[in-house]
């Protein structure tokens, strides 16, 4: 996805890792694919089409999206895979393609939890939150446990970041976006155990954590791939 490629290829690099440790071999696409959702969000419904009938197009070259292929697409950033998974096929109704994709739409932990991975054991207290895209159309419960599988206890925060895409960004909005970062997020990271692991899987999320705290906030690939232990990615 667009946020993981140019803005956290950190995270790209230890999904490989954790990928790999689970026996699975991860292909990304050569062309440019982006699922929509900026457009999807403020309103660019005809702009949102275009762009996703090129992902469709990449990805159908690219022998992606056969019929009958069942390949997990395993999407990094929660926000993605929902726009995958529920816009695409809502903006293309008479393209099987996108019935197709959205059909095999797997988040992180989906598709190590197919795959019956056993993480590395962390055992430490987690604290942060899921993206609430994730909350309102994907499955939690493959995080949830995921983390048991490695040791990191603890229930992340419910609520929202605040950042909410580009609302947070928008002039107007910086007192309702923070309001909603105190309400539950900010005081749960701030109550937790020093040794906590910070997780929440959306940029927006870890952007938000990043600019309102000291937290040092990671997608779960990083915490389970620094449990792998050697180099830690993207530290080349």
């Amino acid at each position: 996805d667009t946020f993981t490629t140019h803005l956290t290829p950190s995270v790209e690099a230890a999904a490989r890792r954790v990928l790999d440790d689970a026996g699975l071999t991860p292909h990304s696409p050569k062309g440019r694919v982006c699922c929509g959702l900026t457009y999807v969000s403020t309103g660019q419904l005809d702009a949102a089409r275009k762009v996703q009938g090129r992902t469709l197009d990449t990805l159908e070259r690219e022998g992606l999206l056969d019929a009958g292929d069942t390949t997990p697409l395993t999407v990094l950033e929660p926000s993605c895979a929902a726009a995958l998974a529920t816009d695409l096929p809502e903006l293309h109704p008479d393209d099987p393609r996108a019935h197709r994709l959205a059909a095999r739409v797997r988040t992180f932990a989906q598709t190590l939890l197919g795959a019956d991975y056993q993480p590395p054991r962390l055992d430490r207290p987690v604290t942060g939150q899921t993206h609430c895209h994730q909350h309102a159309v994907l499955d939690t419960e493959a995080d949830r446990t995921l983390r048991e599988r490695a040791g990191l206890t603890g229930a992340l925060a419910g609520g929202c970041c605040g950042l909410a895409g580009n609302f947070g960004y928008e002039q107007g909005h910086y007192e309702v976006s923070v309001a909603c970062a105190e309400d539950q997020l900010l005081p749960a990271v701030a109550a937790a155990p020093t040794d906590a692991a910070v997780l929440t899987d959306g940029y927006s999320c870890r952007t938000q954590l990043t600019q309102l705290s000291e937290a040092r906030p990671r997608h779960l690939a990083e915490v389970l791939a620094e449990g792998l232990g050697g180099e830690r990615p993207g530290s080349a």
